[in-house]
C-alpha cells in the first residue's frame, strides 16, 4: 500500500506531518479536516487547519493553505492556490492556474475563470462569475 505518513521540513526547520488521503492520495497535514468523499489529487496539498467538504474535487498541484475552507461539491482545477483563511463556498468552481488571496471569499455556486487572481480579502458573491470583477480591478 505504501507510506501512509510523510514528514516535511520547511525553511524554518518546522516539521509538518502529512497523511495521504484515501481518495486520490493527496497530502493532508495533521490538523486539517478532509471529508472521506473528497478527491485530493496525489500532487495536491492541504495544510493544517484547512477544511475540505464532502465531494469536493482538488486537481493536480492544488495547494490549500492553512485555515482555508473548501465547501461541499467545490471543483478546483489544476495548479490553484487557495490562500490562508480563504473560503470557497459550496458548489463553487475555481479554474486552473488561479490564485485565491488570503481571507478572500468565493460565494456558493460562483465561478472563477482559469488564470484568475482574486485579491486578498476580496468577495465574489454567490452565482457570480469572477472574470469581469477581476478585469474591472485590473483596469482601475
Amino acid at each position: 500500500m505504501g507510506t501512509v505518513w510523510e514528514e516535511i521540513e520547511d525553511d524554518n526547520g518546522t516539521i509538518t506531518r502529512y497523511r495521504k488521503h484515501p481518495n486520490g492520495r493527496g497530502l493532508v497535514a495533521s490538523g486539517a479536516t478532509v471529508d472521506p468523499s473528497a478527491f485530493i489529487d496525489s500532487t495536491a496539498w492541504v495544510e493544517a487547519g484547512a477544511q475540505v467538504g464532502r465531494a469536493a474535487r482538488l486537481g493536480a498541484g492544488v495547494w490549500i493553505e492553512s485555515d482555508a475552507a473548501v465547501g461541499a461539491g467545490v471543483v478546483i482545477g489544476v495548479n490553484v492556490r487557495v490562500g490562508q483563511g480563504a473560503v470557497v463556498a459550496p458548489g463553487a468552481t475555481i479554474g486552473s492556474h488561479s490564485r485565491i488571496g488570503s481571507h478572500a471569499r468565493v460565494g456558493a455556486g460562483a465561478s472563477v475563470d482559469r488564470d484568475s487572481r482574486i485579491p486578498a480579502g476580496a468577495v465574489i458573491s454567490s452565482r457570480q462569475r469572477a472574470d469581469s470583477i477581476i478585469a474591472d480591478r485590473r483596469a482601475a
